[in-house]
């Protein structure tokens, strides 16, 4: 018998004793549960694999998250400093001062102060308590005393008076500012009287002699940062704010304990295992995994330093966010647990269970790739709308967010002004934000005039942002305009209201009342070779002339004046409405015209027509009842007779004696004469706009007509140098 018949005969042999019933009930079992095993300790790695993965990008998606919250608190800065810097006047009534500066602290997260500080040592500040409230104060070094308030409704109530030995002018952040001349920020420094570690935005103003008039700032310290990120998405996460040399500037970890002495706050003071290792590791921006005392740790590390408020900040200011690795990867390992006690009894339903096991291999493996397709087509969507690329973001408020844009095929630039869809997330205002922002978008396309802010493109994105493309002007609003130079000259002011009825001539022919005319929404700017061009802006409250007007709680003795700073009381802004407006009474087109002209008093005085020197109530009154104040009494310089009597006539209580419509204002603003020395000619023009139009690096969002919609913020919030806003309206 050869060697190869007996290897056939012994193949025959295995081959009918695994076909037996016994060899098949002992041989399938052990087939399928060696399958099993294999498969098992494939998923297993596969399922690691997958589950780090997913960790390190949830860990990396919390850190940006905190990073970003942490610079949109930071460059809360930049507009601050803006609406702060209009206070600097030690000449400004102190109940006006404190009430504004407690009004724009309101709703900051992050900021803890805002002060202004004066060569002779007088402070006045609005600051956050440790109890969460807001206070106001003043000290002065001449009568040695502080004097500290609180504001109820519109009043300044005095809450206590402290002995004072407090002197900006010794502090850090008060010689930096004078020091450098211009805005800066502080390194880590602890604040006067509660000795928490901060960092201050600071800001040198100057007199019209280049004198130093005030310093202002805005405080962010440990306490208000660490509230701003109390609370990460991920559970056991802990975040930190923090310099390379170990210096904490907020942390989410734990109540932090002050120093003593007014030492800084040091990362030996927080006790926490995973920062030593953050900062010994020295970690960059990546996900890493660290090994302490007290367990595994991701951790991401994330720099924040660069630009913030216009001013390049120190690039040793980090965000870290460590999260225990038992908190990301523990399911899976009590999965692992689970597969390996299943298999021990897998003999009775091994091959069920395979399938099972296989199947779902297949799904978590699909649910990972479709998690990451996910990704990153959000992260693709995210930088474009449309047809267009955001390129930088020009600024950030409470509910939205304006970028400058780029058009993807023609490279345009835009301004892009959008919401974000959490918004969207009150059902008791989202009719009402969708409606506003269509209607405002609506109404900005069909206009034609060059004097109206030209709109390009209006969507929603599949994330539910709206959004809509509009022109990107250079230059400033009225209001900056006279905040920032003082009262304008006859010549200038008849051009630019001569223009503005241009955009209102238009509005008013299609049926449209804008309502809201005041400085804030005309904005005078340059393009190419033209200068002083007028642009109408912010149509987000605009009304038909046939469309009933929203009811005011006014009456004739306005006994319910209080209400009518609440939002939607009343739609229209204090200071800027005709009569029959705060009566809520039927309008038409010369409602607009009343507004504009306060609006030609404001240029040519540098204030509004009637002081706030009273009550809400009274300031209301005035508009309805007192005679309108010669003009001439608050112009220092050239006024036609003509021009004063165009103003007033604007300003008549009586319809009828106002102008007829935009167009006869406009030709009786032309027909006035202008000597040859007082006009203001292309020379003129370009000679302004040469030495004093604001650099681009300081164009914020109303150089570009971008204004976000914020239905959530109260009219108290609302920006501007003389008024409040009593709608609900577009908050730059």
């Amino acid at each position: 018998m050869t060697k190869s018949t007996t290897d056939v005969r012994s193949s025959v042999r295995i081959g009918r004793a695994l076909a037996s019933p016994v060899g098949v009930l002992v041989t399938v079992p052990l087939l399928v549960v060696a399958v099993g095993v294999g498969v098992l300790l494939v998923g297993r790695d596969a399922t690691r694999s997958a589950s780090q993965a997913m960790a390190r990008r949830e860990l990396s998606d919390q850190a940006a998250s905190v990073q970003a919250d942490v610079a949109f608190a930071l460059d809360q800065a930049e507009p601050l400093i803006g609406r702060v810097r209009v206070l600097a006047d030690e000449q400004r009534p102190l109940e006006d001062v404190l009430r504004r500066l407690h009004d724009l602290l309101v709703g900051r997260p992050g900021v803890a102060y805002l002060s202004i500080s004066f060569p002779d040592g007088t402070f006045r500040g609005a600051y956050l308590t440790p109890e969460g409230g807001i206070e106001a104060q003043e000290s002065t070094l001449a009568e040695h005393y502080v004097r500290r308030f609180s504001i109820e409704g519109e009043q300044l109530v005095p809450v206590r008076t402290e002995p004072n030995q407090y002197d900006p002018r010794t502090r850090e952040f008060y010689r930096l500012a004078a020091s450098t001349g211009a805005r800066a920020w502080t390194e880590p420094y602890t604040f006067f009287k509660s000795h928490e570690t901060g960092i201050t935005c600071t800001e040198p103003v100057y007199d019209e002699a280049h004198a130093l008039r005030a310093v202002i700032t805005v405080d962010f310290h440990v306490g208000a940062l660490s509230r701003f990120i109390a609370k990460p998405a991920l559970d056991e996460a802990r975040s930190f704010v923090f310099k390379r040399d170990g210096t904490i500037l907020a942390s989410s970890a734990a109540q932090l304990a002050t120093p003593a002495g007014g030492q800084l706050l040091r990362s030996t003071d927080v006790h926490d295992p995973a920062l030593d290792a953050v900062l010994a590791e020295q970690l960059t921006d990546d996900v890493r995994e660290l090994d302490t005392r007290d367990g595994a740790y991701l951790a991401r590390v994330t720099p924040i330093g660069g630009k913030r408020a216009g001013v390049t900040v120190p690039l040793d200011w980090f965000v870290a966010t460590v999260v225990p690795t038992r908190t990301l990867l523990g399911p899976t390992h009590a999965l692992e647990r689970s597969s390996i006690i299943a298999s021990g009894g897998a003999l009775a339903i091994a091959l069920s269970l395979a399938l099972v096991l296989a199947w779902n291999l297949v799904r978590m493996r699909k649910q990972v790739a479709a998690s990451r397709e996910q990704a990153r087509t959000a992260e693709a969507r995210a930088r474009e709308l449309g047809s267009y690329r955001l390129v930088s973001k020009l600024g950030t408020g409470g509910m939205g967010e304006v970028w400058r844009a780029e058009h993807r095929l023609l490279a345009r630039e835009a301004a892009i002004k959008l919401i974000r869809p959490e918004v969207l997330d009150d059902p008791k205002s989202v009719a009402d934000v969708r409606e506003r922002f269509r209607r405002e978008a609506q109404t900005l396309a069909s206009m034609k005039s060059r004097h109206t802010i030209a709109i390009f493109d209006f969507g929603v994105t599949v994330e539910g942002i709206f959004y809509y493309v509009m022109e990107l002007l250079d230059g400033l609003d009225l209001e900056s305009l006279v905040a920032r130079y003082g009262a304008q000259p006859a010549g200038r002011v008849i051009e630019l209201l001569a223009q503005a009825c241009a955009s209102l001539a238009e509005a008013h022919d299609a049926g449209l009342l804008h309502r809201d005319i005041k400085p804030p929404n005309l904005f005078v700017c340059r393009a190419a070779d033209e200068l002083d061009i007028t642009k109408l802006l912010d149509f987000g409250i605009v009304q038909t002339v046939n469309e009933k007007p929203a009811q005011s709680t006014a009456s004739t003795a306005l006994p319910e004046t209080p209400k009518l700073t609440r939002v939607g009381a009343m739609l229209g802004t204090p200071g800027f409405m005709a009569p029959e407006q705060i009566l809520g009474m039927q309008l038409d087109g010369r409602a607009d015209l009343y507004a504009l002209g306060c609006v030609g008093w404001w240029l040519l005085a540098g204030r509004e027509v009637f002081p706030r020197d009273g009550s809400e109530a009274k300031f209301l009154q005035r508009h309805l009842y007192e005679a309108v104040p010669p003009l001439r009494d608050h112009v220092t310089g050239w006024l036609p007779a003509e021009l004063e009597a165009v103003i007033a006539s604007c300003l008549a209580k009586d319809l009828d004696e106002r102008p007829a419509d935009a167009r006869a204002l406009a030709a009786r603003l032309r027909t006035i004469e202008i000597p040859e020395d007082q006009r203001w000619t292309e020379e003129r023009a370009l000679a302004w706009w040469q030495a004093y139009s604001p650099p681009v690096h300081a164009s914020k969002g109303p150089s570009a007509e971008i204004r976000i919609v914020m239905p959530n913020r109260t009219a108290d919030e609302l920006p501007g140098t003389a008024e409040r806003s009593v709608a609900k309206t577009i908050i730059d």
